[in-house]
């Protein structure tokens, strides 16, 4: 869900998620939206939703939604690392780890929206290596007790940074958007899963990833594949299943708790009929 300023509450959502049983809920990211529109809405329609301007930040979001909660998984779908600070977001993002008894799961993706990114500095045509960088770097802070990272983007020398995620090594790292050779030689070299939006290709894709995972010596049933905004359907969760796919995140509007909780209730339901 888009969490908002005038949507439901986001701890009211995961308390609501994780009294239906569901397994997580994931939030997106946007840190401004300028209002030019030389880059077209990635919804094919003239004027991006009202929610693109109006997001919550997701790492503080979801702490207070790791507060409200025991079990529930707390994840950014997608966060935009390119346009964030590696030193500063590892920890915050150990934090909510910790915080969460280490439930926090980290999309990421690369972004779409030139004006936003160079705002912050970020080069569209670079942004993927600048992501990676960004990624690396902070796997490195979780992971070393003096850790220290050169490259393009981002340096530090020898450097203390505490607390470690819950997590060991840090959390999974699963990667957002089409599939192709860019994509998968990201995701098998710093990535735990793959989350396609919409989920539409991904069984044609499946070989690609699996010659992509071969050469970078990985198991590919080491990859897990997170379909993203998908639309709850018998028969596309029965085909999901037939390939491996073992979860999938289904969209909630943007709205008020009257508008997101009868949702909520229709994919609980959805599941509990399917699972018989």
């Amino acid at each position: 869900m888009f969490a908002t300023d005038t949507s439901i509450a986001v701890p009211d959502l995961a308390v609501a998620a994780e009294e239906r049983d569901l397994h997580s809920i994931y939030l997106p990211e946007h840190t401004h939206i300028p209002t030019s529109r030389l880059t077209p809405a990635p919804t094919g329609t003239a004027e991006l939703a009202e929610e693109y301007r109006r997001t919550m930040d997701p790492l503080i979001a979801l702490a207070a939604a790791a507060a409200s909660t025991e079990k529930i998984r707390l994840g950014t779908g997608i966060c935009l690392v390119a346009q964030r600070e590696p030193i500063v977001t590892a920890k915050a993002i150990a934090s909510l780890d910790q915080l969460s008894n280490g439930r926090f799961e980290f999309g990421v993706g690369f972004g779409w929206n030139r004006e936003e990114m160079a705002d912050h500095g970020v080069d569209y045509t670079t942004r993927r290596e600048q992501a990676r960088e960004h990624v690396l770097a902070m796997r490195t802070l979780w992971r070393e007790e003096a850790a220290e990272f050169s490259g393009d983007f981002v340096n530090f020398s020898s450097s203390w940074s505490w607390p470690k995620p819950k997590q060991l090594g840090g959390p999974p790292v699963l990667i957002g958007g089409a599939p192709g050779p860019k994509l998968f030689s990201h995701i098998v070299e710093y990535g735990d899963g793959w989350m396609p939006i919409g989920g539409g290709g991904v069984k044609a894709a499946l070989g690609e990833l699996a010659q992509a995972c071969a050469k970078a010596n990985r198991d590919p049933a080491e990859i897990r594949i997170v379909p993203f905004g998908v639309i709850p359907d018998p028969g596309k969760v029965d085909y999901y299943e037939s390939i491996g796919v073992s979860e999938i995140i289904f969209l909630v509007p943007t709205g008020s708790a009257d508008a997101v909780l009868p949702v909520l209730d229709a994919h609980a339901q959805f599941i509990a009929q399917r699972d018989g």
